[in-house]
């Protein structure tokens, strides 16, 4: 059997029409390759290459991201940090010549009050700079980038703040000090009763102290308490009573107590209390400051506290911790990787430097104002109208005010000696935080170099996942505009065909 199949014009236009628009829409897709240098437009257009691309992009967007934001970001804080640290250390590192020229016996008044003027501004230059800041956020600050590291304006006992302190120490924080008492003064001579002048003998009282990181603080409303831990684990709590330091009594406490000086912020220690906690792992000092001067380092970033403010209604109460492992401000640096970036005030800015130069201006006055009570009685001695028994009682207190000055000049020595020391062991402190930046900092560079090799890698990916080869698209382009015009070209000599062309 024979089946004849015959092949209409219909049938030879429609598969005409169908080879055109084929060939027109590879021309279209060519062109815009060729246009856009990407290989699809759309996802539909190849499924695989749009989820490779997708991937890639995100990565390549959070690499741009380290490369370009945190990182530089990460860098500029660590820039502004080491900045202030190498301040710092400029100001410790001058500090130490002129602890070891205040130790010179042989200066005068005004070589002194000038060493101590510079020191206050060395004191002064360094917690300045606790308050360095980046975009306005304070960077020694931890966690509270927000509040300053130090107090902008005094704080006075008006405003109704308290803070309420809670200090550690070990027994090697226990401190042997020199005090000198039995001092003399022009008050206690009566030039119309030269007789009842009470003469004092100058010596030196030697004893233990824990030095708390403040002073001027509130007298204990009642017996306080001062808590230690023995290497065996036991807690003991020893009584703290409140001394003025005017009083006699101040610089030796009673057998078994511990003598409270609010103005001065000093624990004395009795000599058994001493033997009993020298050797303590863990020594607790709670305590109360309302008043603070402009500059004094803020409580909140250094001890666990507690701030009351009954300036307002209600009472504002604020609980205050330290974290043991620290307040580290991370920036995420690469894939899974973080980076700390901070480096915290009480790592690198102690109280202790501050307490130490204000303890050798304290020293610095008492020396002065022992000179200056000789310099009066020595004028009164002077006084062609003076009598023999005023002379007699003004002689021996000049004698006296000399062992007064030479014991006192013998102190201020000792806290310059202290000085050089400390400023020895501070300096040690921040060489140490500018180590310890200086490292994360190298490890930042080489992130940085890493994410730079990553981004090219990245982007050679992409680029070979998503972009066209432009040479071959031409060529292909060209192939199919030729073979396009061509199906056009036929496909007008067969349309114009009637069937007058066939008779």
């Amino acid at each position: 059997m024979e089946v004849n199949m015959r092949i209409t014009n219909k049938m030879m236009t429609n598969n005409m029409l169908s080879n055109i628009n084929k060939n027109k829409n590879s021309l279209n897709t060519l062109d815009e390759q060729y246009s856009t240098g990407k290989k699809i437009q759309r996802p539909s257009d190849d499924p695989i290459v749009a989820v490779r691309a997708l991937k890639l992009r995100t990565n390549l967007s959070e690499l741009n991201q380290y490369f370009e934001k945190n990182i530089p970001d990460a860098k500029s804080w660590m820039d502004i940090t080491e900045t202030a640290l190498k301040n710092i250390n400029s100001a410790i590192t001058q500090m130490y010549p002129m602890c070891v020229q205040g130790a010179n016996d042989s200066l005068t008044a005004d070589n002194r009050n000038s060493i101590a003027q510079s020191l206050s501004e060395f004191k002064q230059q360094i917690y300045q700079e606790g308050d360095t800041n980046y975009a306005g956020r304070y960077v020694f600050t931890g966690y509270k980038t927000d509040t300053s590291l130090i107090f902008k304006n005094n704080i006075t006992a008006a405003a109704k703040i308290n803070y309420n302190i809670t200090e550690t120490f070990t027994g090697a924080d226990i401190e042997a000090i020199s005090k000198v008492t039995g001092e003399n003064q022009l008050s206690q001579y009566d030039p119309a009763n030269p007789a009842g002048t009470t003469i004092n003998t100058p010596s030196i009282n030697n004893t233990h102290r824990i030095r708390l990181s403040y002073d001027n603080l509130v007298p204990l409303a009642a017996d306080g308490e001062l808590t230690y831990t023995d290497a065996s684990g036991t807690t003991t709590t020893i009584t703290i009573t409140n001394v003025s330091a005017t009083n006699s009594k101040a610089y030796s406490p009673d057998p078994g107590k511990v003598n409270f000086i609010p103005e001065t912020g000093e624990l004395i220690l009795s000599d058994d209390v001493y033997n009993k906690i020298r050797i303590a792992d863990n020594i607790e000092v709670s305590y109360d400051k309302a008043e603070f001067k402009k500059g004094d380092l803020r409580p909140e970033h250094y001890f666990k506290c507690t701030k009351t403010d009954s300036g307002v209604t209600p009472k504002k109460v604020t609980a205050y911790t330290i974290d043991s492992e620290g307040q580290k401000i991370q920036y995420e640096v690469n894939f899974s990787q973080k980076l700390t970036i901070n480096t915290e005030g009480k790592d690198a800015i102690k109280h202790s430097i501050g307490r130490t130069i204000d303890e050798i201006q304290a020293a610095i006055r008492d020396v002065n104002t022992t000179e200056a009570k000789k310099a009066e009685v020595e004028k009164l001695l002077k006084d062609p109208t003076i009598k023999p028994d005023q002379t007699a009682v003004l002689e021996d207190m000049l004698e006296k005010l000399d062992t007064e000055f030479v014991l006192k000049t013998k102190v201020m020595q000792e806290a310059f000696d202290k000085g050089m020391k400390e400023s020895k062991s501070y300096e040690e402190t921040v060489n140490i935080a500018k180590a310890d930046l200086g490292s994360r900092y190298v490890r930042l560079e080489m992130t940085e170099d890493r994410l730079s090799s990553q981004q090219t890698d990245f982007t050679d990916l992409m680029s070979n996942n998503e972009d066209v080869n432009l040479v071959d698209t031409i060529i292909k382009f060209t192939s199919v505009q030729g073979i396009y015009n061509a199906s056009l070209s036929a496909a007008a000599r067969i349309v114009q065909n009637t069937l007058l062309n066939f008779l």
